[in-house]
């Protein structure tokens, strides 16, 4: 019998949570990497005598949908972690595709945008894709953040093919729920990105 004031010994970590913990550990490394790009362009950005105001080049409407975008794909990616906990194993396959179809958009629109930018409204302003600082941090941090984008869609598909097969169930879905992690994080880099770099 245990006595009331005696704590019950904590389990070890199980591979479950390893997982996680591994996945916690790569963000906060990221996000040390973002955040240094983040600080990096304001200095330069700062330090610049004749830095062009982002809303005159950049197209504010078109990354504001991208962003309303992946906030709606955070939405689906907890839904999809909420059906399976449930053991609706159709849920987590619906809204998975969702939140990967967002994905995918958001890297279609990015992908105009840069186009729209390098072929038109750079050479508008007299501004060159290498030869001016705006031009090359707003291509390091956006591209860095596309390629994130890029890994999650395939990492989410990963785990859609996996949910198709019946690998994951109301007992386990520890997977689901670190992709989720990984995804969340991606999103809430973007908002940062937009504010600093597209609405300041």
């Amino acid at each position: 019998m245990t006595h009331p004031s005696v704590e019950v010994a904590e389990s070890p970590l199980t591979p479950e949570s390893w997982g996680k913990l591994g996945m916690w550990i790569f963000l906060v490394g990221d996000a040390m990497t973002f955040g240094a790009g983040i600080a990096a362009y304001g200095a330069i950005r700062y330090g610049s005598a004749d830095w062009p105001v982002p809303s005159q080049i950049l197209g504010i409407p078109l990354t504001a949908f991208m962003t309303f975008l992946l906030i709606c794909s955070s939405v689906t990616m907890v839904l999809s972690l909420s059906a399976i906990k449930r053991g609706d194993r159709r849920g987590l396959r619906n809204f998975l595709l969702l939140t990967i179809l967002g994905g995918l958009i958001f890297l279609g629109c990015q992908a105009y945008e840069w186009n729209h930018l390098i072929f038109h409204r750079l050479p508008e302003k007299g501004l060159s894709f290498t030869g001016h600082l705006f031009a090359t941090t707003f291509f390091i941090l956006t591209g860095f953040h596309g390629m994130h984008v890029s890994g999650g869609v395939i990492y989410l598909t990963c785990i859609v093919i996996q949910g198709i097969r019946g690998r994951y169930s109301a007992e386990h879905y520890q997977s689901v729920e670190i992709a989720g992690l990984y995804w969340h994080f991606v999103d809430l880099v973007w908002i940062l990105i937009f504010t600093f770099v597209y609405l300041l």
